[in-house]
C-alpha cells in the first residue's frame, strides 16, 4: 500500500496486533480487497479499525510479522514512540451535510508534512470539518475545526488520564495559514518540550498556545 506503515506491539497472550497507518482514514477498493486477501492468508484473527483510523490486525504470530509486513507492503516502523502517531479527519464538506470546510484533503496534507517528523513525544492530530468537532479536535495534541469564517486552531489537547482542553491558537484562519500555523506550533513544541512530555504537558509548562495566540494576534494588527 502506499505510504503505509506497519507497526506491531505485542499483547498480553504472547500475540502481536500490528497497526497499518491510514492516512485520512481513507481506503480504496482495491486497498481493502488486498487487506482482506493478506489476512485470510496468514489466518488473521481480527481485523479492527481503531479510533485513529487506522487497521489492526489482532492476533498475529510473531514469526508471520515479516511475511504479513512483506505482503502487505509496508514497511516496519515504532508502534507508539515519538513522532506523529495519526491525523485523524471526519469527512468534512467532502461528504457530510454539517461539514463547511474541506477536512480531508487538509488531513491529507498535514500527514504529507509531518509523518516522518520526530518528536518529543507522540503527537495527534484531529482535523474536524465543522464545529461539531467528530475527529475530537480540541483534545488533540493539535487540532484543526473548520467554521463559516475559515479554520481554528487549537494546541495542547489530551483525551488520557488528565484529560485537557487544547488551547485555541488561531481562529479565522484560511487552509494556507492553518497550514503554516501548525508547522509553527510543532516546531515550537520540538525545540522546546522535554523527552516524552506530550503537547499538553509542555502548553501548562510553557505557555506554547498562548503565546502562540498573542503572536497571531500581533501579526493580525
Amino acid at each position: 500500500m502506499e505510504n503505509g506503515s506497519l507497526r506491531g506491539i505485542r499483547q498480553r497472550d504472547g500475540s502481536y496486533a500490528l497497526f497499518l497507518r491510514v492516512p485520512g482514514g481513507v481506503l480504496g477498493p482495491e486497498d481493502l480487497e488486498h487487506i482482506g486477501r493478506v489476512a485470510r492468508e496468514h489466518d488473521v484473527p481480527l481485523v479492527k479499525v481503531t479510533s485513529g483510523q487506522r487497521l489492526a490486525l489482532i492476533g498475529v504470530s510473531e514469526e508471520d510479522i515479516p511475511a504479513i509486513r512483506a505482503d502487505i507492503g509496508c514497511g516496519e516502523g515504532a508502534a507508539a514512540g515519538p513522532g506523529l502517531c495519526f491525523v485523524q479527519a471526519c469527512p468534512g464538506s467532502l461528504a457530510c451535510p454539517h461539514g463547511v470546510q474541506d477536512a480531508l484533503s487538509l488531513a491529507l496534507a498535514l500527514e504529507e508534512i509531518h509523518r516522518e517528523r520526530a518528536f518529543p513525544a507522540k503527537v495527534k492530530i484531529g482535523v474536524s470539518g465543522c464545529p461539531r468537532c467528530c475527529a475530537g479536535s480540541y483534545v488533540r495534541d493539535v487540532g484543526v475545526v473548520g467554521t463559516g469564517s475559515g479554520w481554528t486552531v487549537t494546541f495542547g489537547g489530551n483525551a488520557g488520564g488528565r484529560p485537557r482542553i487544547g488551547d485555541v491558537v488561531a481562529e479565522g484562519l484560511d487552509r494556507s495559514a492553518a497550514v503554516e500555523t501548525v508547522a509553527c506550533l510543532l516546531d515550537r513544541y520540538e525545540e522546546g518540550a522535554r523527552p516524552g512530555e506530550r503537547t499538553a504537558r509542555f502548553a501548562e509548562r510553557c505557555g506554547c498556545g498562548r503565546t502562540a495566540e498573542q503572536d497571531t494576534n500581533r501579526q493580525e494588527r
